[in-house]
């Protein structure tokens, strides 16, 4: 797609003459990627002149990118008979193992669950319409995305009678101001996970990535948010930060510490780290509750600079075809002894107020200090294709 068409395109949609969906189906229908059109949005928002959009960068994808369901979004009202199948995409070591088999037993409904690695590639099945997926699970700020281009269907409050069991803490998140497309799943922080018995001391920064005494006995995520982030935060910017100097250092610190890695990996990391052969990594505050349940030697830490806190949520893509057994599944797990289950398998923070006291190891909630520390992740707007950049420049150097 031509940059001249893209700018006729926006300032149409400026002007009022073409609609926000519109807009977004033909931009994507013409090969423009996701970061793409996102960037364009975010413009929008800020009611900024139209952006120069190199036309390198809305090149077309291998596969032809459908434009989002045209068909009407519903109102509010009552949706159909609850129908007897539903197909759940989340990540992998999410969920109890008895969680599918109690629901299923108790409404009849047919589970159909896959997983994924990452929210790239949770946003590249959805792209090509892949799947079929009735409840993905994304990070807040994949759900900003989402909605923008009008892909989830909004939230029928009325299926969700146990609603009143979220706390207040996950009740209108910025991503999802009066959590109209999503349900609260699960929270957690993104640290450094590691082996006390190949330790002599506990690591204090995302500095130790750096030093080379431990080359090949580390990993990092295989996720560029998470990666980059990092660095940023070792410098003492934002995890969330576009300025090219910022971006610049992370990409020449992520590329020095990358010559120490033994790989770019996220949640297999685990068994590595039970095994020990790994002894560092990059890694979430769950999942490495996870490993020490099999080894005793893994402890957890939030690096002194700080890192990430995420909110993960249940959505409903707007072309789901079982919308109303979605909503069945996501009253499920508000109920508090269900919610304890999930969390005490998953080692995350649980959002439902009443199911901390039923847990045995409860997640708490960050202190003031760790809190001061923490970052959510937003969405990069315009500056998402320089990061883009960025993370390939990284893994090819």
């Amino acid at each position: 797609m031509k940059r001249r068409d893209v700018e006729q395109q926006f300032q149409a949609f400026l002007a009022g003459g073409v609609n926000r969906r519109d807009f977004i189906q033909r931009l994507l229908a013409a090969g423009a990627s996701v970061t793409s059109v996102a960037a364009l949005l975010e413009a929008c928002s800020k009611a900024t002149p139209a952006p120069t959009v190199e036309t390198s960068a809305l090149k077309p994808a291998a596969t032809a990118v459908p434009p989002p369901s045209s068909a009407p979004v519903a109102e509010k009202g009552d949706l159909p008979e609850i129908e007897k199948e539903l197909h759940i995409a989340n990540w992998s070591d999410y969920i109890a193992e008895d969680t599918i088999p109690k629901f299923e037993k108790e409404t009849g409904i047919k589970v159909k669950y896959s997983t994924y690695e990452s929210n790239e590639d949770l946003m590249a099945k959805l792209q090509i319409g892949a799947g079929g997926y009735d409840i993905v699970v994304p990070t807040g700020y994949v759900v900003t995305v989402l909605a923008a281009q009008k892909r989830l269907f909004p939230l029928r409050k009325q299926y969700l009678t146990n609603w009143k069991n979220v706390a207040p803490l996950f009740l209108n998140p910025s991503f999802d101001p009066d959590n109209e497309m999503g349900v609260p799943w699960q929270w957690g922080t993104t640290g450094i996970a590691y082996r006390k018995d190949k330790l002599t001391t506990p690591p204090e920064s995302w500095g130790v990535f750096l030093d080379a005494k431990y080359k090949n006995k580390m990993t990092m995520m295989d996720d560029l948010r998470d990666a980059i982030g990092a660095w940023l935060k070792y410098r003492g910017k934002s995890l969330n930060a576009s300025g090219a100097p910022d971006l610049e250092q992370a990409k020449q610190d992520a590329i020095a510490a990358k010559h120490n890695l033994k790989a770019y990996i996220s949640a297999p990391v685990k068994g590595q780290l039970i095994a020990g052969d790994v002894w560092i990594a990059q890694l979430w505050n769950g999942d490495t509750a996870q490993a020490k349940v099999e080894q005793k030697f893994i402890e957890y830490v939030l690096p002194k600079e700080g890192g990430g806190i995420w909110t993960d949520s249940l959505i409903i893509p707007a072309d789901a075809p079982h919308k109303r057994a979605a909503h069945e599944f996501m009253n499920f797990i508000l109920r508090p002894e269900i919610a304890a289950g999930i969390s005490e398998f998953t080692g995350y923070g649980t959002p439902v107020a009443p199911a901390i006291p039923l847990m045995k190891n409860p997640v708490a909630f960050p202190t003031a200090e760790e809190r001061a520390r923490l970052e959510f992740q937003t969405d990069l707007g315009a500056a998402a294709q320089v990061w883009d950049k960025l993370w390939t420049e990284i893994k090819a150097a």
